[in-house]
């Protein structure tokens, strides 16, 4: 089979698969010294001051709850309604292998990002399968949250200061960078060798904002990652530009891909997204991550989705706190 098949084969296979992932959302699936604020505090907007808070740090979160409290003592209304409801709605990806992605063998979707989500759900709700996950673009994110129309967001989102500005993050639980994926023949290694070449990044992307910087290179802008892989296998663009740990999943997708060896150009620090009101959420999340970090729940998940390509889990990142 010539290479031209093989890769037209693969992408319009990626390319029926992001218009399935498209059209599925809001499903159920079964099972996956610091300030400190009381358990009960009952202010629905999380106790947050009118005063803009200014940032110097993105990774600087809330404090943590003291502890994760039962769901019986929780009194804040923003919890209390999701409570009440019965289960958790979060943004997630379906097409980041390894973070977020629809399993073609059983259409549930998962990954690191997933197991994260259902750990809050289980905390909060009593199991892990009262998430209830809802597929959203990188763009649709912030403006999601800004509108209540999800809980969260855990979809490899990186914490910005101008981000802080529309919405609140926890804490920091996964740390990327950005990179480079080509074709296989290519020469390039970074960015500024790829001069008068077409390199495809996300709407909405903290990776196509650093891409725009490099002189000469065409920035071309698809919905998802999903989308640059197809352009990318029809040869329409000449490279992809995005966090590493995407970057390995959609080259372990095509055998004709690389990511290169280049160091990363940007620091990455994933957040978990929240209503810029939804503080005391933030806290109760903050603390909830902070257990996980110490008692060897983020080991386990970054070993299930992540070591066989990027290797042993490393060190959770250390929460900053203060905001």
């Amino acid at each position: 089979m010539s290479r031209r098949v093989l890769r037209t084969g693969v992408a319009a296979l990626a390319a029926a698969a992001s218009l399935g992932v498209a059209s599925c959302s809001g499903v159920t699936y079964a099972e996956t010294p610091v300030p400190t604020t009381s358990a009960t505090s009952s202010s629905g907007g999380g106790g947050s001051t009118t005063t803009p808070v200014q940032c110097s740090n993105a990774t600087q979160s809330y404090s943590p709850l003291s502890s994760v409290p039962p769901t019986s003592q929780i009194t804040d209304q923003r919890l209390r309604r999701i409570i009440d409801r019965g289960h958790l709605i979060v943004g997630v990806s379906a097409d980041t292998y390894r973070f977020g992605a629809r399993n073609p063998f059983n259409g549930q979707i998962e990954g690191f990002d997933i197991d994260i989500a259902r750990e809050v759900a289980k905390s909060l709700l009593g199991s892990a399968s009262k998430l209830q996950p809802r597929v959203i673009t990188t763009a649709d994110r912030i403006p999601l949250l800004e509108k209540g129309e999800v809980d969260m967001v855990v979809r490899i989102m990186t914490m910005t200061c101008d981000r802080w500005k529309d919405i609140a993050f926890s804490s920091e639980y996964y740390r990327s960078g950005q990179k480079l994926l080509v074709s296989k023949a290519s020469t390039a290694v970074t960015l500024a060798d790829m001069k008068g070449k077409r390199v495809c990044a996300p709407a909405g992307s903290t990776s196509l904002t650093k891409l725009r910087t490099f002189q000469g290179v065409i920035p071309v802008v698809a919905a998802n990652h999903t989308g640059c892989l197809v352009l990318f296998q029809q040869g329409k663009v000449d490279g992809i530009t995005g966090d590493d740990t995407v970057l390995a999943g959609l080259a372990a997708q095509d055998p004709y891909a690389v990511v290169t060896k280049a160091a990363p150009i940007t620091a990455e620090p994933y957040g978990i997204g929240f209503n810029k009101a939804d503080v005391y959420f933030v806290r109760y999340v903050n603390a909830l991550l902070a257990e996980m970090r110490s008692d060897g729940r983020w080991k386990a998940i970054y070993n299930r989705w992540l070591a066989s390509t990027l290797g042993p889990a490393p060190a959770p990142p250390t929460p900053v706190y203060g905001r």
